[in-house]
């Protein structure tokens, strides 16, 4: 019989999360974890896969991310910089009504395009990142996909600000510009301990939407085993731009032929018992986790959030630069 572990939310969660192996999760850690190092030690771990990760982004940030990134998220925001007297064509939007009626003739707000953008990155650490089948943590696939974002952004000029959470904050970074910053808000991501926690998708966007004052551009970087986040969801998204970002590991899509296993919450420590040789079984898991990531798909669309789902068993240049790419074609399509 198999231990495995599992991360309940809904009963549909339930099968979602059915093949989190133990194995699997031990067998990812690292070398130096399991001889649990001094303090010198895990700081030379820590830096040596920070700049592992550092290097491994650098070419994916120029090469394919820099120009759609500036393309799509530079100059969003707009300041406000003078009024002056309307004109015939002019956007009747833009009228400051307060002036007009003191002066007795129209005059219009003129804006300049803000050159400075703020990027958020909220960062599920629950235990549940704490998984993967094939060959790395989805945790450690959120914290390359961070650094892309970060130093995409830094390159950009922009600020980068980091919240990370599982049922509560762990960790607020204020969003500053810099390398030097951008290096911190990777191995934060890495290498912060929560501890045995659950995820609660209300947390980080209420914080963000309560926190970070000025519009920014947020990614949401989880694997979403969690519910009733909707309404938060719906207030960030009318004050930011928010993008969500969802890894899955291929094993919490399709469950094997591997006979009865013992299942697991990882945030909870709830067992079950499945019977995986069922036909019913496999299919039944199958088709909830289908049905969970259609309802996932249609709320976010519904609340102006868009998605990028990355699997672990594949590059996550993909479909990052489909997103890019799709943002470059909506914001010509606006213009």
């Amino acid at each position: 019989m198999f231990m495995i572990y599992v991360a309940v939310t809904a009963t549909v969660l339930v099968l979602l999360m059915a093949m989190l192996f133990l194995a699997g999760r031990t067998s990812a850690l690292t070398e130096g974890e399991a001889r649990e190092p001094g303090a010198e030690e895990r700081t030379r771990e820590i830096l040596k896969k920070v700049r592992q990760i550092d290097v491994s982004t650098r070419a994916i940030v120029n090469e394919l991310f820099a120009g759609e990134y500036h393309s799509v998220f530079k100059g969003r925001g707009m300041e406000f910089a003078e009024v002056r007297e309307y004109q015939p064509g002019d956007d009747v939007r833009s009228i400051d009504w307060n002036v007009s009626a003191r002066t007795g003739k129209p005059f219009i707000k003129i804006f300049d395009e803000e050159r400075e953008l703020t990027v958020m990155l909220l960062v599920d650490v629950s235990s549940s990142g704490n998984f993967g089948t094939t060959g790395r943590m989805k945790r450690e696939i959120a914290a390359e996909i961070s650094a892309v974002l970060a130093f995409s952004a830094i390159t950009n000029n922009d600020k980068v600000g980091l919240i990370i959470f599982s049922d509560k904050i762990e960790k607020f970074i204020p969003p500053r510009k810099g390398k030097k910053h951008v290096l911190r808000v990777i191995r934060e991501v890495l290498f912060y301990k929560p501890g045995e926690s659950e995820t609660d998708l209300n947390v980080p966007l209420e914080y963000l939407t309560r926190i970070v004052k000025r519009r920014s551009t947020a990614f949401l970087i989880s694997d979403f085993l969690a519910r009733d986040f909707e309404k938060s969801l719906q207030l960030a998204a009318k004050k930011h731009d928010l993008i969500a970002m969802n890894i899955i590991d291929p094993r919490e899509v399709t469950l094997p032929d591997v006979g009865l296993i013992e299942l697991e919450d990882a945030e909870t420590g709830e067992r079950h018992t499945v019977d995986t040789g069922a036909a019913y079984v496999r299919n039944g898991f199958h088709k909830g986790v289908r049905q969970y990531q259609t309802a996932l798909r249609a709320m976010l669309r519904s609340s102006g959030v868009d998605y990028i789902e990355v699997l672990t068993d594949r590059s996550y240049v993909e479909p990052m630069n489909r997103f890019f790419k799709m943002r470059v074609r909506r914001k010509g399509a606006h213009q």
